[in-house]
């Protein structure tokens, strides 16, 4: 018997499989990447909406605790995961500029807002009200980080390719047997799957499908990310994905022309130079509406969980 069955693999279930295993626990995990949302997220981190100038829940705990983990996971794969990135907010007006100054006086903002106004120095970036610069950001590759997580578990043996199928799950007194295996717990981190859920679907979570475009600019020459709207990120070689939108209704991984429209017109308010678009992007967000984590035990099974 192990200790746990995770199902799902994205950021929730490849956080709390690293924390099992470097707490010595035993675990297997199911996933058959249905969910999209973090493979093809931006993956940049950033303490602050920028919308609003307000800070993000728990930001400077979950700061604390990015890089460390990161860090381990980096060690552990040999390889690069982490990159710093420069954040800036580009200003629509001497309104906006003000608006940012009174947020940088926040005891609790202050230190992740920069109060030197930076100028325009891209011809490729209309700005002409300046940018102000975000402290505390980075860049993960969430997508190689998931991939080199799946092969890790995949060498141990430790990752079951497919469809969670409740039909083949008895709990019993004793824990939980799913097919031949046996477990004390299971852990769903299933995203939007656990709209699907039988035992969590009742929980508020709404889903909100995102979409990028992924866009080749060779005479931009950005290294910093650009929040005008939309999000303009670098991600090398003079590519840079543009996003994201925010659906509610729409509920399916699929790109869609609306979106590439939507984007292209936002885009497009900024920036000075020609582009090529070169792919796009869709994943359905697990979101909830007071921005909150969906975590804990089931009110009636004691050893089904959800994350």
């Amino acid at each position: 018997m192990i200790d746990y069955l995770v199902v799902g693999l994205g950021l929730a279930g490849v956080s709390f499989c690293e924390t099992l295993e470097r707490n010595g626990k035993t675990f297997a995990v199911v996933n058959d990447s249905s969910q999209q949302a973090s493979k093809v997220s931006g993956g940049m981190y950033n303490p602050v909406i920028l919308k609003r100038f307000s800070m993000a829940w728990k930001a400077p705990e979950q700061l604390a605790e990015t890089l460390p983990f990161y860090e381990r996971l980096e060690k552990k794969f040999n390889t690069s995961l982490h990159d710093s990135l420069r954040v800036m907010r580009r200003f629509a007006s001497i309104e906006e500029q003000n608006l940012w100054f009174e947020a940088a006086d926040k005891s609790k903002l202050g230190p992740y807002l920069s109060t030197q106004i930076h100028t325009d120095q891209n011809p490729g970036v209309n700005a002409p009200f300046g940018f102000g610069e975000v402290l505390g950001t980075g860049k993960i590759a969430v997508s190689k980080m998931i991939s080199s997580y799946e092969q890790h578990l995949a060498k141990s043996r430790n990752l079951i390719s497919e469809t969670f199928d409740f039909d083949r799950m008895t709990i019993t007194k004793n824990g939980i047997t799913y097919g031949e295996m046996s477990t004390k717990r299971i852990l769903f981190a299933e995203g939007f799957g656990i709209k699907q859920n039988p035992y969590f679907k009742y929980l508020p979570l709404t889903g909100t499908k995102g979409e990028y475009l992924m866009i080749k600019a060779p005479d931009l020459n950005e290294s910093k990310a650009i929040k005008a709207g939309i999000f303009l990120i670098p991600e090398g070689t003079d590519h840079y994905r543009v996003g994201a939108t925010y659906k509610w209704k729409d509920v399916v991984n699929a790109p869609t022309k609306a979106a590439k429209i939507e984007l292209q017109e936002k885009l497009e308010r900024f920036l000075n130079c020609d582009y090529q678009i070169v792919g796009q992007l869709a994943g359905i967000r697990p979101t909830v509406t007071d921005r909150r984590p969906l975590v804990g035990k089931h009110p009636k099974y004691d050893n089904l969980y959800v994350l």
